[in-house]
């Protein structure tokens, strides 16, 4: 007996009703993008292994999938290599290529590959599946869309205010109100670490910083210590975790806290820049917050650092978050490309519409019309008037079989199908509202009118 199919765990299967309300999410996403008068591009699912190692810091190297070579992939590993299991070096032998974890470090390989084609500055948006060897958990899957949407050629702060905005008008149009844009620095980070003594612990500083919310401030304060951070550092650092008040509030104490700083003091600037335009041009629905102790932990941001929380009160991690990187595009060759960019999570942006029932009921409305089969020739009159209810942008479809009418009946409700034409009598249809029982004979051009 054959074995019951399963699928990997972390991803999943989505069903036409579930298809149609990511679909949603993604149309009113691109119809932003493009607004914001950004440009779409794809790239493979798979890349390089060398274009995606060593681009997201240890931890993000070991969540990538990678791909064994095609045919015999051990041919080239010797007995001796494969006794030592010296995984680093072996992978590197057995296996080429690597399902992309994110579609920035894609971006920076085709920004670099086509320099020539583009014109800088650049602003591209993406929507496209990536995979990561996570732990599978609520909101969190092995295989997600991301929604990028960047800008690289320009050092200008205006595009994190102009991100910042369309974050806000993304998720204005999805009724998705309250969510929170926090915003911090990875140059008052660095500040920080300089201030504390720890400028060459700055990575393992940020990494642990970046868990707060996840194992508190206990938890982040034994990882520190554990990554080598001393006591002494600890006791100076300990002011971010009580940082309140109002961003021009939390700006002024940072100002104290990194006197000493020149990083610091830049990256303050930076962000007092970025706040107080955003906050005099304004926001529709979210809110911007400085988080001093957001640090995200992907290595290649250095400005800005940007991650959104849903509304209050939905148990849910981040449902965006992005960057400035100074020169990403190096990793591949080409120096001084300045970056910044943000991310959309789809899936959980629709887990949390789900959550608050703000997806429309029409979302899913599919077929509008289904006509009964009577048979070949009424079958083949309908088929005549569906073709011209379709060049009325109408969905409609017939019962492929000449089934009982029980049958078709139960079809068109279980599809949630709103009209069935029972009968075609000359010119004239009649036609019945499967959601309130009413039954009308009417002509084709009042038909077409009620349908539309």
């Amino acid at each position: 007996m054959a074995s019951k199919p399963t699928i990997p765990k972390g991803t999943r299967d989505f069903s036409p009703a579930e298809v149609a309300k990511r679909n949603y999410i993604i149309a009113i996403m691109r119809n932003h993008f493009d607004n914001f008068g950004y440009q779409p591009i794809e790239t493979p699912s798979f890349e390089n292994s060398e274009t995606l190692m060593g681009k997201y810091g240890e931890e993000g190297d070991r969540l990538i999938f990678k791909i064994l070579n095609s045919g015999d992939y051990l041919e080239e590993v010797s007995t001796e290599e494969l006794q030592k299991i010296n995984y680093k070096k072996l992978s590197a032998k057995i296996s080429e290529k690597a399902l992309r974890y994110d579609l920035t470090v894609p971006f920076a390989r085709y920004v670099v590959q086509h320099q020539n084609e583009i014109v800088f500055p650049f602003k591209r948006y993406q929507i496209q599946p990536v995979w990561r060897a996570d732990r599978p958990q609520k909101g969190r899957f092995r295989e997600f869309y991301q929604c990028d949407a960047d800008v690289v050629g320009s050092t200008s702060l205006w595009q994190e205010v102009e991100l910042v905005q369309l974050y806000d008008a993304v998720f204005a149009e999805l009724g998705l109100n309250g969510v929170t844009i926090k915003i911090n620095n990875r140059k008052i980070l660095s500040g920080i670490a300089e201030v504390i003594g720890a400028t060459d612990k700055l990575i393992d500083f940020t990494v642990a910083l970046d868990k707060l919310d996840k194992i508190g401030e206990d938890g982040v304060r034994k990882e520190m210590i554990e990554r080598g951070i001393s006591e002494a550092a600890l006791q100076k650092v300990q002011p971010l975790f009580s940082f309140t008040g109002t961003i021009q509030d939390k700006l002024e104490k940072l100002s104290v806290l990194l006197a000493t700083s020149e990083i610091g003091k830049q990256g303050i600037e930076e962000l007092r820049f970025i706040c107080d335009n955003v906050t005099t041009l304004g926001l529709q629905k979210a809110f911007l917050d400085l988080d001093v102790t957001l640090a995200r932990g992907l290595n290649y941001y250095t400005g800005a650092i940007f991650e959104v929380s849903p509304p209050q009160g939905i148990a849910m991690g981040s449902i965006g978050g992005g960057g400035r990187y100074d020169d990403l595009t190096g990793i591949f060759g080409l120096k001084d490309m300045s970056g910044v960019g943000i991310s959309f999570g789809l899936d959980r942006i629709y887990l949390v519409l789900e959550e608050l029932n703000l997806f429309p009921e029409t979302v899913t409305n599919a077929t509008k019309v289904l006509f009964f089969n009577f048979g070949e020739s009424p079958t083949f009159e309908a088929m005549k008037i569906i073709k011209t209810l379709r060049t009325q942008n109408i969905k409609a479809e017939i019962y492929p079989d000449a089934a009982k009418i029980e049958k078709q009946f139960k079809y068109a409700e279980k599809r949630n199908i709103r009209f069935v034409v029972k009968e075609i009598i000359g010119s004239s249809f009649i036609i019945k509202d499967t959601q309130t029982g009413e039954q009308l004979q009417m002509n084709l051009e009042n038909f077409i009118a009620k349908l539309s």
